[in-house]
């Protein structure tokens, strides 16, 4: 199912409605969506660079907007849509693992390393930090210096250099999310 999603949204990136679409998905994706808006961005950036960095301000606002409405879920519809969201991507206890470690400092590390390579998803974190009550401006201010930096920063770095780049994300996508969790756990273990 998410395999054809994907395609469709890859597809959907050269259409008329493209940046409606990347404002959706990327709104989606920080609250309910499991699938990354960089499905539509990449695509988008490379059809037209020197559209790259609208696209980066489209992305990167709806995904705080979308990250600001995960947090209300998490915070006034735990019970009534979190729960079942996090059921339906088996997650539960990996949320509960996250929330009994969730203190400030460890909800500012998630959000940034969610915001920048989707570990943990950044619909778990926003979701967590407004279960946890965690301070709503504190949140935002996160999520824009995260979610903003990374379209900003692929957006440039796609509209100066194009398509080498975009395989070089490709293929070291999962190096980049490997350091982020070993950075993530070393946090954590200096923590304790």
């Amino acid at each position: 199912m998410f395999a054809r999603i994907s395609s469709a949204l890859t597809a959907a990136a050269r259409s008329p409605r493209a940046e409606p679409l990347l404002a959706l998905v990327a709104f989606a994706e920080s609250s309910i969506f499991p699938l990354p808006a960089e499905i539509m961005f990449l695509p988008m950036c490379l059809a037209r660079p020197e559209r790259a960095l609208r696209y980066a301000l489209i992305a990167g606002t709806a995904s705080v907007l979308g990250g600001i409405f995960g947090w209300m879920i998490g915070h006034f519809l735990f019970d009534l849509v979190a729960l079942p969201l996090l059921q339906f991507w088996n997650s539960v206890a990996a949320f509960e693992a996250l929330k009994a470690q969730a203190g400030a400092g460890m909800l500012m590390l998630l959000l940034v390393t969610s915001g920048v390579a989707h570990l943990p998803p950044m619909k778990v974190v926003t979701i967590l930090a407004g279960a946890i009550g965690f301070n709503l401006w504190a949140f935002v201010a996160a999520a824009l210096v995260a979610r903003f930096g990374k379209y900003l920063l692929l957006g440039w770095v796609l509209a100066r250099h194009g398509e080498a780049v975009a395989e070089v994300i490709k293929k070291r996508l999962a190096y980049v999310a490997g350091l982020v969790i070993v950075l993530a756990a070393a946090y954590l273990y200096l923590k304790h």
